[in-house]
């Protein structure tokens, strides 16, 4: 439920110039030719984007340039109108959170300009046809004391006590000892080994958990789950009000004039020789030499098409990305009756043609609240592209949605290759109708995201810290350097500026 970056997203809307408004949002300017510089980043990513201003802040000229039409990689959001006229839904390229917590991104970013709106401390799981929320003790007391009830369903008094205890140790160590922690295990072992109940790992821990690295099987680096416990111990989860993409949008901005260059394709990089320092050959045909170094700020895959053998003496993990599908529904109306909080009308109001559910339901109660499917594995193979998280980006912040409009955000685990469009979207309906009751048939859907590489594999043995330096004037950022995370991302970035800065 993290970072879906490198969304194959559906088309824009008719009408809408992203590459010009992304270069406005940059303050950049496009240029007439292509100088000369002394650092070239590949990529405007977090990580790249992270890097070019570590490299102006140092006093040296960055160009960045960039195959899309907008800056943010995997970290954008669309303007999608709604059908029904009456405004806009902003719908981030696959559902993500944004942590206040994370320490990169705190040093790097303006939390008060993103207006930051969070979601409530916890979760609402569905099991056994009923909702049964899981509360952080220390925002929402009274709801984590009702969750010790030894008949909760999800999970025993001893497991929540678990969990007060394992926050507490990983939000007592610093970022780099948890993600350089050993010994090293799966998450899934390192569960078990800290004594949690398999029904409370099944119904609460694999969707979580699953939502965030994309992995129901949780084979991932337990170094991950104690940095992500770290981080929701000691932040909020959130929604920038303008959407994620207002997070890249807020770097882009602060570049130099004339620093950005989009929908550039890069063709080839070459590390420097003697006589001749590394160089970008775009496939346009121009050529950019950089004094200092060229750094390769894409996903994995990309970096080692463009770095081939540089990238083989460092290589990243093996192992096939994870990756996800969105889907995106609308529903509510005047012409239903219907209100939402803060547009007019008392929070919480239902519409008159809306779902009725057996047991009150997140959704039609409006709340900022991520809801989880307890009652099986998302990727159960008797029964695959089940709804494994789902949430109401609109209940956090309101903008998401126009006046009396709410959006639904819906994520399976994987891509489901083998249905179209159009199936995925009535799968998920089945499951949200049988979450919610009669009336979802009558949910709009927006969009479908399909990510295939939303992380780079990290299951042990991982080495989340990897140099970013690989000789011949040629570097590396990405989150396939690091924790795959936005926080993981944007330090990369640091890193190969630094590495940069220092080898001048």
């Amino acid at each position: 439920m993290r970072a879906a970056r490198g969304a194959a997203a559906r088309p824009r809307p008719p009408g809408a110039r992203p590459a010009t408004r992304a270069a406005r949002q940059a303050g950049c300017r496009p240029l007439a030719a292509a100088p000369d510089a002394d650092v070239v980043i590949v990529g405007a990513g977090a990580a790249g984007l992270a890097a070019a201003l570590d490299v102006a802040v140092a006093g040296l000229t960055p160009l960045l340039v960039e195959a899309s039409d907008g800056v943010g990689g995997r970290v954008r959001t669309d303007v999608v109108p709604d059908p029904a006229g009456g405004g806009d839904f902003l719908l981030d390229r696959g559902f993500q959170i944004f942590l206040t917590s994370y320490p990169t991104a705190r040093a790097m970013l303006d939390y008060a300009a993103l207006d930051l709106r969070p979601f409530y401390a916890g979760a609402t799981v569905r099991f056994d046809g009923g909702w049964h929320r899981v509360a952080d003790p220390f925002r929402h007391p009274l709801d984590a004391l009702a969750t010790l009830s030894p008949s909760h369903a999800i999970g025993s008094p001893a497991d929540k006590l678990r969990v007060g205890l394992l926050r507490l140790q990983c939000a007592l160590q610093s970022g780099d000892a948890l993600l350089a922690g050993e010994p090293e295990s799966s998450t899934l072992a390192s569960l078990r080994a800290r004594a949690f109940s398999e029904a409370f790992i099944d119904r609460f821990f694999r969707p979580f958990l699953g939502g965030i690295f994309f992995d129901a099987d949780l084979k991932v680096t337990d170094r991950l789950l104690n940095f992500v416990m770290a981080s929701l111990a000691t932040g909020q989860n959130c929604l920038p009000a303008a959407g994620i993409g207002a997070v890249p949008a807020q770097l882009a901005a602060r570049l130099p004039p004339g620093c950005l260059r989009l929908n550039e394709v890069v063709d080839r990089v070459e590390g420097a020789r003697p006589g001749s320092p590394a160089a970008v050959h775009l496939a346009s045909g121009e050529t950019v030499r950089a004094r200092l170094g060229v750094v390769v700020a894409t996903d994995a895959a990309a970096a080692s098409t463009l770095l081939g053998p540089a990238l083989a003496a460092a290589p990243s993990a093996a192992g096939a990305p994870v990756g996800t599908a969105c889907v995106y529904f609308r529903w509510g109306g005047e012409e239903e009756g219907a209100g939402r909080g803060g547009r007019g009308s008392a929070r919480g109001s239902r519409p008159t043609t809306l779902p009725t559910a057996s047991a009150p339901s997140p959704v039609l109660a409006n709340e900022p609240v991520l809801m989880l499917n307890g009652d099986r594995s998302a990727k159960d193979p008797q029964s695959p592209w089940r709804v494994n998280n789902a949430c109401s980006p609109s209940a956090v912040a309101p903008s998401y949605a126009p006046p009396n409009r709410h959006l639904v955000s819906t994520s399976v685990l994987g891509v489901a290759p083998d249905l179209d469009d159009g199936a995925l979207i009535e799968r998920v309906r089945a499951d949200m109708g049988a979450w919610l009751g009669e009336g979802v048939e009558g949910w709009g859907a927006l969009r479908v995201y399909r990510v295939a590489a939303c992380q780079p594999p990290q299951a042990p043995p991982t080495d989340l810290c990897r140099p970013a330096s690989l000789g011949a004037g040629l570097y590396v950022a990405g989150d396939h350097r690091a924790a795959a995370t936005l926080d993981g991302a944007l330090a990369s970035g640091r890193r190969a500026a630094a590495a940069v800065v220092a080898a001048k």
